[in-house]
């Protein structure tokens, strides 16, 4: 451990600075897929890393994303000039991350809870992704509310596995980004979203104190707590705001420096009115930052289309949107300011 602690503080230094972000970019090839399908794009390895060096090459992105968590194909892709993904982020001054999960598994005796698999040889994964210039990495679990989920089975089958993983990952020098993720999908009012998220989070960080995993060389990137999707009874953003803040406070000690947030299903604009209403909150001991795929993504994909003739106007929305949420994350967004967005 003692080897890497300069790495490791290093790279929680920068993902952790204020007004940035980080990039999620590491869709599965099928996930990615059916986006590319959506707007009549072809999906195929060159086009996935044709899509995916436009977004690393946007110019002056670094100012708004520290950080881009990729994918194990485009870890492994050279960009056009013929550098290895990891060498060309570094260059551009971000830095390179990789999702090590391998999906998501049914927990048997369960209604159809899940928790995630890719243990089995992750120390020697790590230490490869490690030797490939990737400084962070991600490990996603995902929690289904209802009336009786999440069970105290899946709250600690997927904590065992998130603080398993951390641990792997400081111990080859690679910063965890820890996801636990409790799913939009329901009619659950925000109420029972705070309960879920309370329980969810007490035990990740009971998991990580017993897997001896360093906070502050760890980030969480954990949903915001609201409403479910097909609930009758909507939030505002003030609303989320202070309901997610709440339960981090009960629950995420100090020594965590950044809390990076999933957007989970929300449009670009709420994903980025929510985070701004955190930040508008005085006494958070973190900092309160994004690490969005869609809601970073979704205008900029639709503006380029496959068509390498709208490369730069795809840029510009991509950037437009990343601008937005550092403004958020240091809660000086203003909703008006989306008029000036190109939006596809």
């Amino acid at each position: 451990m003692n080897n890497y602690t300069k790495d490791l503080e290093s790279t929680i230094a920068t993902l952790s600075a204020k007004g940035k972000g980080i990039l999620a970019a590491d869709e599965s090839a099928g996930t990615i897929t059916k986006r590319f399908e959506a707007l009549h794009i072809s999906s195929t390895e060159d086009t996935r890393r044709a899509y995916r060096e436009l977004l690393a090459t946007t110019p002056g992105i670094s100012e708004y994303i520290a950080g881009i968590i990729l994918y194990e194909e485009t870890l492994n892709q050279k960009a056009s000039n013929g550098q290895l993904f990891p060498e060309l982020l570094k260059k551009l001054g971000i830095l390179p991350g990789i999702k090590v999960d391998k999906g998501l598994v049914l927990i048997p005796n369960t209604a159809e809870e899940q928790t995630t698999q890719g243990l089995d040889g992750l120390n020697e994964r790590l230490a490869e992704y490690k030797a490939k210039g990737a400084c962070f990495a991600k490990w996603r679990a995902v929690y289904h509310i209802s009336n009786n989920t999440p069970t105290a089975l899946a709250l600690r089958a997927n904590a065992e596995g998130l603080a398993t993983y951390a641990a792997l990952c400081q111990a080859n020098g690679i910063v965890p980004i820890v996801e636990p993720e409790i799913l939009i999908d329901g009619d659950h009012t925000i109420e029972r979203c705070s309960e879920v998220t309370e329980s969810v989070l007490h035990s990740v960080f009971h998991a990580l104190h017993k897997h001896k995993v360093k906070l502050e060389w760890t980030i969480l990137k954990p949903s915001m707590v609201i409403h479910g999707n097909k609930s009758t009874t909507k939030t505002t953003a003030e609303q989320v705001g202070k309901a997610t803040v709440t339960i981090l406070r009960r629950t995420v000690p100090a020594a965590i420096p950044t809390i990076n947030f999933l957007s989970g299903g929300q449009t670009p604009e709420d994903a980025t009115a929510n985070l701004n209403a955190m930040n508008v909150l005085p006494g958070n001991p973190w900092n309160l930052s994004y690490s969005y795929a869609r809601a970073l993504q979704d205008y900029c994909m639709k503006t380029w289309k496959g068509d390498a003739k709208n490369v730069a106007a795809a840029q510009k929305v991509f950037l437009e949107r990343a601008k937005l949420n550092s403004l958020a994350s240091v809660g000086k967004y203003k909703a008006s300011m989306e008029t000036e967005t190109t939006t596809a």
